[in-house]
């Protein structure tokens, strides 16, 4: 028998090994300075849309894919991170976090998993415009 069926969820992960793995791509992020929500929330939210089969390889996983997509992250924090006149109206506040990068991952990979683990914890304005200023290939916005 499995035992990951006898102990009940699988392993989490170690949200801050995921978030160093992130900061390793600093020309993706705003500076330490002007980033937010130091709690974690975020992070939690994104970590939880990912699959259990797909935890053990994680961050190699989170890595490949910000190299893939490293001029369309570069082009996102200037477009919409902090200092961009969309972020001086009070929206894209994601953009340019660690965390994001996890989000964006889970954007790509498993959209409806990530919504509806966002729609149960996180406010919609968020992942909206995230959504809004990636650009994904299913829009997952009502």
């Amino acid at each position: 028998m499995n035992t990951e069926q006898n102990t009940g969820a699988p392993p989490q992960h170690d949200a801050a090994a995921v978030l160093a793995a992130a900061d390793r791509f600093p020309w993706a992020l705003a500076p330490p300075k002007v980033r937010h929500w130091p709690d974690g929330a975020f992070l939690d939210t994104a970590l939880s849309a990912v699959r259990p089969e797909e935890r053990a390889g994680y961050i190699e996983q989170l890595e490949a894919f910000v190299q893939q997509h490293r001029a369309r992250l570069e082009e996102l924090l200037r477009a919409y991170g902090p200092g961009s006149r969309p972020a001086s109206h009070g929206r894209y506040a994601l953009v340019g976090q660690p965390e994001t990068l996890v989000i964006l991952e889970r954007m790509e990979t498993a959209p409806f998993l990530l919504r509806s683990t966002w729609d149960d914890e996180q406010e919609d304005v968020f992942l909206d415009d995230l959504e809004f200023a990636w650009g994904p290939r299913i829009r997952l916005s009502r």
